[in-house]
């Protein structure tokens, strides 16, 4: 807890607000007593609390909790258990279209996609140094009944990476090897900690691993910063900086590995950061235990930062694994690893995603695209044949049955913020037309079914083309 004093007296504070109460354990364990605690703010000047306030309310609104119940994305279990998200159809839909665009990234760039087991040996956690630095609390094994074996639900995927890239033998003309994997982990955290997607056991990431020599490190490094930076501008984050996390030099028991193979991963993060332009802080003592990093801070609509994206130089996993490659001198070397996750992990990214569009997002990656009303039932066939027709051509489209007056089913979709709105009735029946409305933006005329297919793959490929291709 926080000693302070933190303002030297009270005659500083001039307006107050209370803003919740919440349970939790003494110091952060869950075999403690519960207390609670009392959350305010001040500000010096009214009009500032008022300000935050305001932003306390958008991000009620924005929550990725409340948007994800509203839009159908993802609910929780009980049974299932604490921290293990369920994904709904359009959640699913969502997410596809996501792993979609960033396969289509990676393979524009030279990565080959991998598939690793659920679970994995516990000497593999033991070769990565992954046990002896997160210990038998992080991991809870599995033993089999005959041979004693015991395994690990996958905590990460780069050691089994590490044995993909060494079940080859590798030439220096093979390197960089880029293995990539939408990959799902598992990580204990108290139930207390657990927030909706942000704060999840069980989750998947955008995980890959580059092999490269020492002398092409900052290039591969400064390709993955492209990569993210493409992600970002493709989901609308305009503001980021990027934070460079070096170890703490008063304390090495921390790491492991080198000091020589640390200040090169360290020089060559900072060097790849300048010369791509990144407006940079740097933080001593962040770094992960096996390397240095570079996490993108992003600053979202309403002004919160999240961090999103990391990249991770790592000299010590292929000398633990003993991997190798064959020289142009035919001498055998390390390879060096580059650890690299543009989203971080899907469930967190979805959910700041979800947040900072408040749950607008763009028509390419929308789970429902479009929905069709009709005027009265004796035109759901009509509309449904529409539907079906729209699917076939990638068009994420639905039929709203239900019997309800039009205008309420608009209200109701303008909420559900569906980008695109066709109401057929007699005449677009007779016609083969749709009336179409366009989310925030009302009424847009009246068009062929094959004029407005067009319309959306036109917007949609325009989109797309201009980061992909």
């Amino acid at each position: 807890l926080c000693r302070g004093p933190h303002i030297p007296h009270t005659g500083l504070i001039k307006a107050v607000k209370l803003t919740n109460i919440a349970g939790a354990y003494w110091r952060g364990d869950e075999k403690n007593k519960q207390i609670t605690r009392v959350y305010g703010a001040s500000f010096p000047k009214k009009s500032e609390l008022n300000e935050y306030l305001e932003r306390l309310e958008q991000a009620k609104k924005r929550d990725h909790r409340k948007l994800g119940k509203e839009l159908g994305l993802f609910t929780f279990s009980e049974k299932v258990g604490q921290g293990l998200p369920l994904w709904l159809p359009k959640g699913t839909a969502l997410r596809e279209r996501l792993t979609d665009f960033l396969k289509k990234a990676q393979d524009n760039m030279g990565y080959q996609q991998v598939i690793t087991p659920h679970i994995g040996n516990k000497k593999l956690y033991i070769t990565s140094g992954h046990y002896e630095k997160y210990g038998e609390d992080s991991f809870q094994p599995i033993k089999t009944p005959v041979d004693d074996e015991e395994f690990f639900l996958k905590p990460m995927n780069c050691p089994h990476h590490c044995e993909i890239f060494k079940a080859t033998p590798h030439s220096y003309r093979d390197l960089p090897v880029r293995l990539a994997e939408f990959g799902t982990v598992y990580r204990y955290e108290q139930s207390g900690e657990l927030h909706g997607l942000t704060r999840v056991r069980g989750f998947t990431q955008d995980d890959a691993h580059i092999f490269c020599t020492r002398e092409q490190v900052k290039e591969e490094f400064k390709l993955v910063i492209d990569l993210v930076m493409l992600v970002l501008e493709a989901l609308d984050f305009q503001e980021y900086t990027a934070q460079i996390s070096l170890r703490d030099k008063e304390d090495r028991s921390k790491y492991i590995g080198s000091d020589e193979n640390w200040e090169m991963a360290e020089r060559a993060i900072i060097e790849a950061a300048q010369e791509k332009g990144l407006e940079t802080t740097v933080e001593h003592g962040e770094a992960a235990f096996y390397g240095p990093k570079l996490d993108f801070m992003i600053k979202d609509a309403i002004g919160r930062k999240w961090q999103l994206g990391t990249i991770q130089v790592d000299y010590n996993l292929p000398e633990r694994f003993e991997l190798e490659y064959k020289g142009s001198d035919n001498e055998m070397h390390r390879p060096v690893m580059i650890h690299r996750a543009p989203f971080g992990s899907m469930e967190r990214f979805v959910a700041v995603l979800t947040e900072h569009c408040a749950g607008e997002y763009p028509l390419w990656l929308n789970p429902e695209q479009v929905t069709i009303l009709t005027i009265s039932e004796k035109f759901n066939e009509h509309a449904r044949a529409l539907s079906h027709e729209l699917n076939n051509y990638d068009i994420r489209a639905s039929v709203d049955e239900r019997n309800e007056k039009v205008g309420k089913k608009i209200r109701e979709d303008e909420l559900r913020k569906v980008p695109y709105m066709l109401i057929i009735g007699e005449k677009e029946a007779e016609n083969g037309t749709v009336s179409v409305r366009k989310h925030k933006e009302g009424d847009k005329g009246t068009l062929s079914a094959e004029d407005f297919r067009s319309l959306v793959h036109k917007e949609v490929k325009s989109k797309l083309d201009s980061f992909l291709n």
